[in-house]
């Protein structure tokens, strides 16, 4: 068989191409960024919804998730904890 006939797997292999691997130095500054408040929800919005790396895309869609998971979270635990105080002192107002 002829070399120049051969065929490598690259050749006809039609699958997306592969992203640059973010380095060391990227993740820092990313999460460098991500320790500045309110900075950090605007730039999630951004790396998350712009046309950046895929990898850096994925990483802020999920925080974002989970930032909205505790955020609910932490809003109904804080009216249960509420609507459970303002009866214990209603209650300890009416024994008076």
């Amino acid at each position: 068989m002829d070399e120049k006939n051969m065929q490598s797997p690259q050749d006809y292999y039609a699958g997306p191409e592969m992203e640059p691997v973010m380095g060391v130095g990227q993740w820092l500054v990313t999460l460098l960024v991500m320790s500045i408040p309110c900075v950090n929800i605007v730039m999630l919005f951004v790396w998350g919804f712009g046309g950046g790396n895929q990898t850096r895309a994925n990483y802020c869609k999920a925080y974002l998730i989970w930032f909205v998971i505790f955020t609910v979270l932490t809003l109904v635990l804080s009216m249960l904890f509420g609507a459970a105080m303002s009866a214990a002192i209603t209650s300890s107002m009416g024994s008076l």
